[in-house]
């Protein structure tokens, strides 16, 4: 059975509006929450950046929600001992529900300390050995290591995970499902792919959670709704590995000037059309989904919630 849960989106909402949604997001009948990790917004609209290991903390006092990060980069910004420490505390907080999704991260928040951007081999064998560190830390053994990537010397993690933390890795190719379905949990990627869930579950990823994100923009006026994702999330449109590389915001609005309000339109869910944001939900579902986290673009979020509530939630739950 697929659970349906919010996205919350770090990088567009300051830190007491992350809460309120999450409040929010429960009342209305999600029963996860997703949260995103980046040091910078993708662009200046979105305007915002919170830590996420704070939020968590929050949020774990404020809600009853499983929490799962979508996704943290545990190789360069942060050591992934540390890492593993917010995120071993980020499971006792909740009470065992909480699962690490890691990827091999962007330049926009990896670059920060002058670090160069590996080419996505190298970033898929620190992502490799940083979750061999962490998963060894999560034991509470004394753990030291010295490996291409990373030294740990003589670590231990005294408040370590009560119950087994899960580590989904994300993905966005055929070659990342196949690290994922070796190293993970369970795999991320936020389009609906049937053939990615069929590459991870032929390599290792037999039985493991799949987990997808998707933004929309509930509106009753739709070209408002077009407007505000053109604004604020047009980065969702860029092609190839765009994301990846560039490093700052300055640099994705550049990027985003070739995407048209017309590209928008066709390819996010806008409007008030209740069966529209169904059918882009179940969309996951038939691909194989286990957990599918819905975020929602813009200032409207209490008319999002309330139609989710009455209308898409118990449809999709039919």
């Amino acid at each position: 059975m697929t659970e349906y849960g919010y996205f919350l989106a770090c990088e567009e909402f300051t830190p007491t509006e992350l809460i309120d949604q999450a409040r929010r997001a429960q009342e209305a009948g999600f029963t996860r929450l997703a949260i995103s990790d980046h040091f910078h917004p993708w662009n200046d609209a979105q305007g915002n950046s919170a830590f996420v290991w704070s939020m968590i903390g929050a949020l774990s006092q404020t809600v009853g929600l499983p929490v799962t990060t979508l996704v943290t980069c545990p190789t360069v910004r942060l050591h992934p001992a540390v890492t593993a420490q917010a995120a071993a505390t980020s499971s006792v907080l909740l009470g065992g529900r909480f699962a690490l999704g890691v990827g091999t991260g962007e330049a926009l928040n990896e670059h920060i300390h002058g670090d160069a951007s590996p080419s996505f081999d190298v970033r898929a064998e620190m992502l490799e050995e940083a979750v061999e560190v962490m998963r060894r830390l999560f034991t509470r053994e004394v753990t030291s290591h010295r490996g291409r990537h990373y030294t740990v010397n003589n670590a231990r993690l005294y408040t370590a995970p009560t119950q087994p933390l899960p580590i989904y890795v994300s993905v966005f190719g055929t070659k990342a499902a196949e690290l994922a379905g070796r190293i993970g949990d369970g795999f991320v990627t936020m389009t609906s792919d049937a053939d990615l869930v069929g590459a991870f579950r032929e390599n290792g990823g037999a039985g493991k959670k799949v987990v997808g994100g998707v933004k929309v923009c509930w509106n009753s006026n739709r070209e408002a709704a077009v407007e505000a994702v053109h604004r604020l999330w047009p980065t969702e449109l860029l092609p190839g590995e765009l994301a990846q590389v560039l490093p700052t915001p300055a640099h994705f609005e550049q990027a985003s000037e070739l995407v048209t309000p017309e590209m928008v339109a066709e390819t996010v869910t806008c409007g008030d059309e209740a069966e529209e944001h169904v059918e882009t939900v179940r969309a996951y579902v038939r691909a194989g989904f286990d957990e599918v986290y819905v975020g929602q673009i813009g200032p409207d979020q209490a008319i999002f919630f309330d139609a989710y509530r009455e209308l898409v939630l118990p449809a999709l739950r039919r």
